[in-house]
């Protein structure tokens, strides 16, 4: 049995004891398990209705639980755990949660992109607690680009670095973030959304491990970049930007161009999705998809337009 095997194996024991903790359990469950991911930064388990996740490896005890209480306070806006300390499991800490139904990838239509903005406009006007670790969207960043630095040569990979090098140095985690108090996501997309209880409850935020404070636009610039890049349809963008406006979101103004306040994380948002997309391809020996290829292409023109315009460096 593998190392990996074995704690997938551990990891579903353990969900299925979580989710029978209260109740007596039948001698033969019949409740199902399954694997949501299985990645070496993340494995998740589901039984019944509890989820149980194995962080990555080295994850910091301290800050994880730290992000732990934070969301336990932040209900309404976070999925809270379900216990507010990590166990241990090998060289992994594991959370367990409940069960919240995810956005259907199938029906876009159906995305959740105003409830999404409402839910970041309420957690960027919440005070941050007291020792809550600094947001890791810059941190992940830098990991990405590093990883493709070691991935080997490809024609690609050049204007990806060149756009990351013309970034400031907080967004390349090179220095702290210029905001130290709000309290941020630090990897927002749909992916990050459940409805608890399920299947048809409110909405909610999930996945902890970058929550912190940091520069509030960072949770915009995902989708931000997606426009950008003429992946996300403008009138899908407009309904994300107003539901934040409306909600009070402070990442941008109120009114006017949000540009200004959203170019630098949208550009190394771009650069960190395109690295990762290069890494894999790389590693795969495939060639770059219209997607990808699509990325890169924005990574490219990031340097022939002025910071700050009007969204369009990619278009």
């Amino acid at each position: 049995m593998t190392a990996a095997t074995a704690l997938l194996s551990e990891l579903t024991a353990r969900a299925k004891a979580t989710a029978h903790s209260g109740t007596p359990t039948a001698p033969t469950c019949v409740c199902g398990t399954s694997t949501l991911a299985d990645r070496p930064d993340a494995t998740v388990v589901r039984h019944a209705d509890t989820v149980a996740k194995a962080h990555a490896p080295g994850t910091p005890l301290a800050e994880l639980t730290a992000r732990l209480t934070a969301a336990g306070r932040l209900r309404g806006i976070l999925l809270p755990p379900l216990t507010p300390t990590p166990v241990a499991l090998h060289d992994r800490l594991v959370t367990f949660w409940p069960y919240g139904t995810p956005v259907d990838p199938r029906n876009p239509d159906a995305a959740p992109w105003e409830e999404a903005a409402t839910l970041l406009a309420r957690l960027h006007r919440t005070p941050a607690s007291p020792g809550l670790p600094a947001m890791r969207g810059p941190a992940k960043a830098a990991r990405a680009v590093d990883r493709l630095r070691a991935a080997g040569p490809h024609p690609a990979t050049r204007p990806v670095l060149e756009a990351w090098a013309t970034l400031p140095a907080w967004a390349r985690a090179e220095v702290p973030m210029p905001d130290t108090r709000t309290l941020c996501h630090g990897d927002l997309h749909l992916g990050q959304l459940v409805r608890h209880p399920a299947p048809d409850g409110h909405w909610l935020l999930i996945d902890v491990d970058d929550l912190g404070t940091g520069v509030p636009a960072w949770d915009l610039a995902r989708p931000a970049a997606w426009y950008a890049c003429g992946l996300l349809p403008p009138d899908e963008w407009a309904r994300f930007l107003d539901a934040y406006r409306t909600a009070g979101g402070p990442a941008v103004p109120p009114h006017g161009d949000p540009w200004p306040a959203l170019d630098v994380p949208a550009r190394a948002l771009t650069v960190q999705t395109a690295a990762r997309s290069l890494t894999k391809a790389l590693a795969a020996d495939r060639p770059l998809d219209e997607v990808e290829q699509s990325l890169v292409d924005a990574c490219a023109r990031m340097g022939s337009v002025p910071p700050e315009l009007t969204g369009t460096f990619a278009k």
